[in-house]
C-alpha cells in the first residue's frame, strides 16, 4: 500500500478537509491518517502534482524527502498519542514507542529531528503536552491535578514548572486570562 506524508495534518478536522477534498477532485484513496495519505496503489506524478495543489490550497504540504517524511511521522505519532489519546504501551517510554512504530534505533530519530526542526524530540513533547495542558484549562472541566495525571506528568508541580517554562505564566495565571478575555467578549 502506497502512503504520502502530509505535513500541518494534525487533527480530526483536518482529517475531514483531506477526505473531502480527496473526493471532490476524483483521487482514488484507501483512508487518511493524521499526517498520512494511503493509497490502494501507487500514485501516478500527475495526481501527486494535482494533490499537492489542492492540499496547499487548504495549507497543507505534500512531504516527500524520505528525511521528512520520517519527522512528520514522529511528529503525527506525538500529537496522536498526546492529543488524541491514542494509548503507548505503559511499560515504553516514548523514545522506545517512536522507535519501535518507525522501526528505527531511536539516535537516529533524535539526530534527524534535531537537524531538520533544529529542536530536540524531547521539546517538541514538551510542547505538544503544554498545548494540551492549556486546552484542558480552557475547557474548565479537570482540575490541575487530574489534568497532570491525564498528561502523565509526575506531579501538578511538575506540569506547572514545565508550563510557565514553555507559556512565560503559571497554568492559573493563564486560566484568569483566558477567563478575563472571554468576559470581555461578552
Amino acid at each position: 500500500m502506497a502512503h504520502l506524508a502530509v505535513k500541518n495534518m494534525v487533527c480530526n478536522r483536518c482529517i475531514k478537509v483531506v477526505k473531502e477534498e480527496l473526493i471532490k477532485n476524483n483521487i482514488n484513496f484507501s483512508h487518511v491518517d493524521l499526517g498520512t495519505i494511503y493509497f490502494k496503489e501507487d500514485i501516478l506524478e500527475v495526481e501527486k502534482e494535482k494533490l499537492k495543489t489542492i492540499l496547499e490550497k487548504e495549507g497543507f504540504e505534500l512531504v516527500e524527502d524520505k528525511e521528512a517524511v520520517i519527522v512528520e511521522n514522529i511528529k503525527s505519532i506525538i500529537v496522536q498519542i498526546i492529543h488524541h489519546g491514542k494509548e503507548k504501551p505503559s511499560f515504553q517510554n516514548f523514545s522506545e514507542f517512536i522507535s519501535s512504530e518507525i522501526n528505527m534505533d531511536y539516535s537516529q530519530l533524535s539526530k534527524l529531528f534535531s537537524e531538520i526542526k533544529g529542536n530536540t524530540i524531547e521539546h517538541y513533547i514538551i510542547e505538544q503536552r503544554i498545548e494540551r495542558a492549556k486546552e484542558l484549562i480552557v475547557y474548565n472541566e479537570l482540575n490541575l491535578s487530574q489534568i497532570s495525571y491525564e498528561l502523565n506528568y509526575s506531579s501538578p508541580q511538575h506540569l506547572s514548572r514545565q508550563f510557565k517554562q514553555i507559556t512565560g505564566l503559571t497554568p492559573s495565571e493563564f486560566k484568569n486570562i483566558r477567563t478575563r478575555k472571554k468576559l470581555d467578549t461578552i
